[in-house]
Parts: C-alpha cells; structure tokens; sequence
C-alpha cells in the first residue's frame, strides 16, 4: 500500500478541503498531515479505537514506519488523533476528499470503472440510545427530551434511527455504495439514517465514468421513477423486480432476478470486504463523524483492493 498509494498527495488534498488552524499566536507546532492520514488508514485498516492506535504504534515497528515517525521522540496520541478527526468532519469535507483522493489514484493505475454499476445498501449499527418513546419523538425532533442534562443530551446520537429488515430491528445509519462490476471498487458512497428508504438515494450514487450502461440493484431500488431515470440517462435497467399482490405464476420474473443476482452478488463482497475491517458499526456520536468513519473505512477498502488487484495483474492484463 505504501508503493501504491500518494500519501503525500491525500494529505494536499486534505489541508486544502480543511485548512489548519491559525498559528501566528504560537503553540505547538502541529504533526504532519501526511502523517495523521497514515494513522488514519492504519486505524481504518485494524478497527482500532483512538486509544489503541496510539498503543499500536508504540507497540509495533513497522507501523512507526509506516506512517513516517520512525525517528520521532514523540508519536500524536489518542487525543490528537480524535482533533484530526474533528477537524476532518466539520463540514463534512474531510473524509470526502480522503475518499476522493484514493478514487483518483485507482484510476491513475488504469482502474476505472468498467462493467457496470452495483448499487446496494447496508445497515451500520450504532450505540443504542436509552430512551422511552416519547424521548425518542422529542429527539427525532431536534427537541431535548424533558428532564435531560446538556451532559446526557451530548453523549446521545440524535441522528441514528430505527430500522426492519427480515423482522429484526437495527438501530444506526444506512452505508449506500455503487461498486463497479468488473474490480468490486467503491466509487460512490452516501450515507444515511438507517430509516432512509435504499430507492431514495439511487440518483445521489450513480457513476456517470463508468464505461458499461447497465445498473445492478436488488428489489429495494424497484420503482417506477428510478426505472424512468434509468432510461432518460440512457441506462440499462438491471433492477430485480417485485413480485405484484397476489401473483402466483412468477417464473419469467425469477428467471430474470436470478440472472441479475447472478451479477449483483459481486456487491455483497464489498459490503463483506468493508464487514472484515469493522464497517458495520460506528463509534460516533453524530452523523457527521459517523460518515468520516465510513468514508475512511470505504477508502482503505479500496486501498486495500487496489493491492490485491495489482498483486494478482502485475502485467495489468485485466485492465
């Protein structure tokens, strides 16, 4: 990942979405963005808490080296890792440039979107809230609760919500990415509560450089306007279809979501790739830093990919 991946270039992108604070009144002088991107991707990498990733790096040589702080007297520890971060998600701008930056990186190596769009969703499970029902009405909207303290209301997500899916309730957000269909890279991503129907968010996650027409999706995305849309951007509906009340004799409409799921189960490996470095649960608080710790884990996902991808091509006979 080091040989592949332009630290230099994500910390560049970074300061300029976040500028640094103002230093003309002196202080410390801060670490090296470079750096704390490094840390970043190694924390994203093992699903490490702030707290362990300080001790990691103490722990472990090669880690040192890896984010460049082999000969520092002093390594950023737990509370400089968590400012980075809150500095990367006010705005929201962050974590989207780090995304963005490794994107263009992929396709600086010749993986670019080909073979068509996967589009799915999956649920992020957050910390649950203790709260009765009317406590969670007030907060749904916005209001505090009666009877809680600022302390309470502060350790509280107020943006995470409730959720079925095969009769089983999840509270948290929602992860809606488009995979490309030929190297299961993570192109677009967005994230939201987890009550937010999947359909809703087609428009906001479709690749317009991917080089096949088709779009992929489970029955979830199946409505008449994103049919509509599909076709009025030129886009092969590839959308598996719902059974209509009450019809029996459905073997044209299996036939087909068969051979769509046939394709579409590339998608699931992303979602299992992004499970094995911890992205179905978040830590935060708020959606903000919930969404930087998606975007991050959905970066080093692809960082992740990119070298296996080059490991297994050498000579880049699949592009």
């Amino acid at each position: 990942m080091d040989e592949l991946i332009d630290f230099a270039a994500i910390a560049a992108r970074v300061d300029t979405a976040c500028p640094r604070a103002d230093r003309s009144k002196g202080g410390c002088p801060p670490y090296p963005t470079e750096v704390m991107v490094r840390l970043l991707f190694i924390q994203s990498l093992y699903n490490l808490s702030d707290e362990d990733c300080e001790y990691q790096v103490l722990d472990r040589m090669s880690l040192p080296h890896f984010c460049r702080l082999d000969a520092a007297l002093h390594i950023p520890d737990a509370r400089t890792l968590w400012s980075f971060k809150q500095r990367l998600a006010q705005g929201g701008l962050g974590g989207r440039a780090i995304f963005e930056a490794v994107s263009l990186q992929l396709q600086q190596h010749g993986y670019i979107p080909r073979g068509g769009q996967i589009v799915d969703a999956s649920i992020v499970q957050a910390p649950l809230t203790q709260a009765n029902k009317d406590e969670r009405e007030a907060l749904n909207e916005g209001r505090r609760p009666e009877g809680w303290n600022a302390k309470r209301l502060q350790h509280t997500d107020r943006d995470a919500r409730w959720t079925k899916k095969h009769g089983k309730s999840f509270y948290g957000y929602k992860v809606h990415a488009n995979a490309d269909a030929r190297y299961k890279l993570i192109r677009r991503v967005k994230v939201t509560p987890a009550n937010v129907d999947d359909g809703q968010t087609l428009k906001e996650v479709l690749d317009r450089a991917n080089t096949g027409a088709r779009l992929l999706a489970d029955r979830g995305y199946d409505a008449q306007t994103n049919r509509q849309w599909l076709q009025a951007h030129g886009l092969r509906d590839g959308i598996a279809r719902r059974a209509k009340p009450g019809q029996e004799r459905r073997v044209r409409l299996d036939a087909r979501n068969k051979a769509i799921n046939r394709v579409r189960a590339r998608g699931e490996h992303v979602f299992a790739g992004l499970e094995q470095l911890g992205g179905k649960c978040v830590r935060a608080m708020t959606l903000a830093r919930n969404e930087l710790a998606i975007l991050l884990k959905c970066a080093a996902y692809n960082a992740k990919r990119l070298v296996w991808l080059v490991r297994h091509d050498p000579c880049g006979c699949a592009r």
